[in-house]
């Protein structure tokens, strides 16, 4: 049967400005979302008996829970395609941490077995579908370090400085729900311009929340602000640094507490994804 091998890189949120609410429930933001070149593995082989089958399988998220078995049924149904799939996700990245693994592997599910299957939908048709599944797919399906607006979903391509981010995970595991539901979230911060952001820079609202309710985060951001600017990446709990080179920021993980993991990863503009499937 053919089979395929694809990354589900990381991202980070290089800023996030929760600029309001709508009547839905979800929250209008403002972020850059700057792609990593390390990430989750996934391997897909075509089936000709129609079923889905993930593995391994997860001990706190059921199959039928994961993104990764909805993107693909969400892929079937659309496309009314008789194929299946055996699915292998290797899982690098934390669950909770805020760097994309869930939504990375969902997009990665929906070019490879729109590939696989031969079900010919261009791209802005798959990042429609993932934006039915989770507000950060889109930006993995189209595969751009990108400005966003609206929930997530309204992308503008930019191009960044490749810099190499030093990335800690503690370990704890942040609910986005439970953060966006909080009462003391920051929910009015104005709107700011592409230059602005560039010029000035800006924050992440969620930070000063989650590091209060998780000293974990509180923790590593103490401590790799100690060796540069750290700040978290979306809902946490990852948080991260920049720094110009990759023997820099492996210098200073070297240095972590035993606690304290993490990896090192270069910022990129074209998402490695792309640059295999596409």
């Amino acid at each position: 049967m053919p089979t395929l091998h694809l990354p589900a890189p990381a991202k980070l949120n290089l800023f996030l400005h929760i600029t309001g609410q709508r009547g839905d429930g979800y929250h209008t933001l403002q972020t850059l979302f700057q792609l990593l070149d390390f990430g989750d593995e996934l391997s897909f082989e075509r089936r000709e008996d129609g079923i889905i089958r993930l593995s391994p399988s997860f001990e706190d998220l059921a199959d039928k829970d994961n993104l990764v078995v909805k993107a693909a049924r969400l892929l079937q149904a659309t496309s009314k395609t008789t194929y299946g799939a055996s699915i292998r996700l290797d899982k690098r990245l934390p669950m909770g941490g805020g760097i994309g693994g869930g939504s990375s592997d969902a997009a990665t599910t929906l070019v490879g077995l729109n590939q696989l299957w031969n079900t010919n939908l261009g791209t802005d048709a798959l990042a429609d579908l993932g934006a039915q599944l989770g507000a950060d797919i889109p930006v993995f399906v189209k595969g751009q370090t990108a400005w966003a607006e609206g929930i997530g979903e309204i992308l503008q391509a930019i191009e960044m400085p490749e810099l190499w981010y030093l990335v800690l995970t503690p370990a704890c595991h942040v609910s986005t729900a439970n953060i966006f539901s909080h009462k003391d979230l920051t929910r009015d911060t104005s709107d700011i311009t592409v230059a602005a952001f560039l010029e000035q820079g800006g924050c992440n609202d969620c930070q000063p929340l989650v590091r209060k309710l998780y000293p974990a985060v509180d923790e590593a951001l103490k401590w790799l602000g100690r060796f540069g600017r750290a700040q978290m990446t979306g809902t946490g709990a990852c948080v991260f640094a920049p720094f110009e080179s990759a023997a820099e920021a492996n210098a200073i993980l070297a240095k972590a507490p035993a606690h304290l993991q993490g990896f090192v990863a270069k910022g990129v503009n074209c998402s490695p994804l792309h640059n295999l499937a596409l």
